[in-house]
């Protein structure tokens, strides 16, 4: 088969677009043959070497997978050869304390698609078949690969840990991301008042599309002060937090009383500082927030397929344009997600 892989960390010239043998699959595993992989910044983080785990090389990046069963493992049943599926990214090991109490995001000994385990910048993938979905009827595979780490990761995020509520205000950063452009439609969903910021006016104008209530162009605005501005200084009920150390201090800054801030992503570094004093006088919490189940997938699907969700694809590329998809990425020059076509 043709994938697209790196034998050592480095930037983008490491990508090379070789044949390699279809993986082999175990007793529970399933093979797919892959129509959509996503493109996610945790991509490039693997091939930087930024994630602080062990990268096995040769290594095939690729979290988002949308493709067709084409074959089954002899322990594998409620599943067929043909059927449209999707990878929930997000590996658990179904036998630690978290994965028997339904926290599979929290395992022990878990894992994401991609990271340490050869992902879907390939024709095949393997994978466990307890991490495949059902893609619903009317959905396509670029649409389901484009809601399947980004889109599950925003819903875990708001809705599991954040608890966003009817008629409260949220602050979405980083319109254009992923996560970002669903967020804001998944904000809206619950009946929030969403603003969001982005780095440019073109990438704020297509928010609007999405449901935003309010816009911050980061690049010219101080972000905290137009909060503070637009909720006449009361601040917001919730912050979704992925952007990391360059904004982490002006989001809780953000914060109303009672108010929270959900981080699921450090895209600018993991390492800031924290007022205390606001910590505990305006009782603030701060919740961490890591992927999302296979359940919350399930739901994220069938909104989709219910035409609650849209899928922001910004454009969809060959398998072979991998580099130029990571590079655009890299820049920020995208809105929504990215998409490769094996």
């Amino acid at each position: 088969m043709r994938a697209v892989l790196f034998h050592e960390h480095g930037g983008l010239d490491k990508l090379q677009f070789e044949d390699v043998p279809v993986p082999k699959i175990g007793p529970a595993d399933v093979l797919i043959r892959v129509r959509a992989c996503g493109v996610n910044r945790l991509d490039l983080r693997v091939r930087e070497g930024k994630v602080g785990v062990k990268v096995q090389m040769p290594h095939i990046p690729g979290s988002e997978v949308a493709g067709d069963i084409a074959g089954l493992g002899n322990q594998v049943t409620g599943l067929f050869e043909g059927q449209r599926v999707v990878v929930a990214p997000y590996l658990f090991c179904g036998g630690c304390e978290y994965c028997l109490a339904g926290e599979e995001t929290v395992c022990i000994r878990g894992n994401i698609l991609g990271l340490s385990t050869n992902g879907g910048y390939a024709e095949y993938v393997s994978v466990p078949a307890a991490n495949v979905v059902p893609i619903p009827e009317g959905v396509s595979y670029d649409d389901a690969a484009a809601v399947t780490l980004a889109a599950l990761t925003a819903w875990h995020a708001l809705m599991t840990r954040g608890g966003v509520r009817a008629g409260e205000d949220v602050l979405v950063h980083s319109a254009g991301s992923g996560v970002g452009s669903a967020a804001i439609q998944i904000a809206r969903l619950s009946g929030a008042r969403v603003i969001t910021t982005a780095g440019s006016d073109v990438k704020l104008k297509l928010a609007t599309e999405l449901g935003a209530d309010h816009m911050i162009n980061y690049a010219r605005q101080d972000f905290a002060q137009e909060v503070r501005r637009i909720t006449d200084k009361r601040g917001v009920d919730l912050v979704l937090e992925h952007i990391g150390a360059d904004s982490w201090e002006k989001s809780a800054a953000c914060l109303s009383r009672n108010g929270r801030l959900v981080i699921c992503g450090t895209t600018s570094g993991d390492e800031s500082n924290t007022n205390l004093w606001n910590l505990f006088a305006k009782q603030l919490s701060f919740i961490g927030s890591y992927g999302g189940t296979r359940a919350e997938l399930r739901t994220v699907l069938k909104l989709v397929a219910r035409g609650r969700l849209r899928p922001v694809i910004d454009r969809a590329l060959p398998l072979e344009r991998a580099a130029e998809a990571q590079q655009l990425m890299g820049e920020r020059a995208q809105f929504g997600k990215l998409i490769l076509n094996p």
